[in-house]
């Protein structure tokens, strides 16, 4: 893989003091393997919001991926579900309809609360998969699809 890679990182800003430390993780993952990438972020109201631009991004022709973060926590209705379902059908049919691998960082607790302990957790969480989304995108890169 001699190119600079291109990838777009999209983030959700509901609890956005959580999910920004994936991209802190996938920065620094990058960063470690050395590999030449320009990286440009942009930010979502939710993650409902996020396969639209996924699918705009991809078609764009600009970028090689596309990285898609967000914490959708279960509310106590049935909305977690439904939107979480939505948007992992979302972000797949947004990289098969453009071609271009969309990595999702959407996780989805059951027992979220915010308390120090479980806001502590999850940020540490998601520097660990944006860790594994730069590993995933590395990987993908390297097949050359």
């Amino acid at each position: 893989m001699t190119e600079k890679l291109k990838i777009a990182f999209i983030k959700a800003r509901w609890h956005s003091d959580i999910v920004d430390q994936a991209l802190v993780g996938f920065q620094a993952r990058m960063k470690a393997c050395g590999t030449a990438h320009e990286l440009t972020a942009f930010d979502v109201p939710g993650a409902f919001e996020m396969p639209l631009l996924a699918k705009k991004l991809g078609a764009s022709g600009t970028y090689d991926a596309v990285v898609c973060a967000a914490l959708v926590v279960d509310g106590g209705i049935y909305r977690h579900d439904f939107v979480a379902a939505a948007v992992v059908d979302g972000l797949m049919r947004a990289q098969m309809d453009t071609g271009v691998p969309v990595f999702s960082v959407s996780l989805t607790p059951h027992h979220f609360q915010p308390s120090d302990e479980h806001v502590g957790f999850f940020r540490a969480h998601f520097v660990k998969k944006g860790e594994e989304a730069a590993d995933a995108v590395l990987m993908v890169a390297a097949t050359g699809a």
